[in-house]
């Protein structure tokens, strides 16, 4: 009931044309979090996902709500782990760079025209990647020693493929949780149709819990020699535009939605690749710990709203 009560006044608060009270909606750890904090969300979501647009009002909401508490709470953990929020200027502007390209803008200056489309500014995208940068560095910080690559391995693995053509998967993903094997195609299927209404990117946005959720699971080009040989099976078995079955890793259940392919040229940069290949597979160990820690910090303050 509750639910309902705060899903209708934010409808409310999103429509009305008139002058919006402010309502603290949650308090975390005195982190408060207000209706028009959840309609700021709303705003920067769908600036970095257009098809998010597509979605009713009670989707958008629910995703808004779950994405500024999560930001909140990854707040309060950084704010005890680095003397101030920040980053620095130059890594702040590669970050910026990164968005606007994947909007296909070309200069900062039209992404600032873009953003004032959706009543927002650039020190507002700037505080939304501070944060979730000085994450990713506590993340690191913390696991960092858990993380293994073998990094002769992949190295090998390079070596052999790059004397036949290559080639490069344009991906997007899906990784949700379930609490037991059992639930795993009762999830597949609520996904699957999910996806056949509205769309795998407003899906990413609604059931994943990875960090590319918020850009409808974009993942973009990966070469082959970064992926594990049951991802590249499972991969090659399908159709551009076409989803894998479910598959279990670490930390969650994957499904992988292939966007383009593109064959590579056989005198690839080796280097090149095993940078990319060893930073794919830092990455998405990263994410598992990223997942279990907030988990963690989350359960620790009481927060289960």
């Amino acid at each position: 009931m509750k639910n309902f009560f705060l899903l209708f006044f934010l409808c409310f608060t999103l429509n009305s044309a008139v002058s919006i009270e402010t309502r603290i909606i949650h308090n975390i750890q005195n982190e408060i979090i207000t209706n028009i904090d959840i309609k700021n969300e709303f705003k920067y979501l769908v600036a970095l996902n257009n098809s998010l647009k597509e979605l009713d009002k009670e989707k958008i909401l629910n995703i808004s709500n779950e994405s500024i508490i999560r930001q909140k709470i990854k707040k309060i953990e950084i704010s005890k782990n680095f003397k101030e929020i920040k980053l620095d200027e130059q890594y702040s502007n590669i970050l910026l760079k990164n968005i606007y390209l994947r909007l296909n803008l070309k200069t900062i200056d039209e992404f600032k025209i873009y953003l004032e489309n959706y009543d927002l500014t650039l020190n507002d995208i700037k505080k939304k990647i501070t944060i979730d940068a000085l994450w990713n560095e506590l993340i690191i910080q913390k696991y960092k020693s858990k993380i293994t690559i073998n990094e002769s391995e992949i190295k090998k693995k390079i070596l052999k493929n790059s004397k036949i053509k290559s080639k490069e998967y344009q991906l997007s993903e899906i990784i949700f949780e379930v609490t037991n094997k059992d639930e795993i195609e009762k999830k597949y299927n609520e996904i699957v149709k999910s996806i056949d209404e509205i769309g795998f990117e407003n899906s990413a946005a609604t059931h994943s819990f990875s960090e590319t959720a918020k850009i409808g699971g974009d993942i973009g080009w990966i070469n082959e020699n970064s992926l594990s040989n049951n991802i590249k099976k499972n991969i090659n078995s399908l159709e551009i535009g076409e989803i894998t079955k479910p598959m279990v890793l670490s930390n969650g259940i994957l499904l992988l939605k292939l966007i383009n392919i593109r064959n590579l040229k056989t005198d690839i940069n080796i280097e090149n690749e095993l940078k990319k290949a060893i930073n794919y597979e830092r990455n998405r160990q990263l994410n598992q710990y990223s997942k279990i820690y907030y988990n963690k910090i989350k359960k620790n303050l009481g927060f289960d709203e």
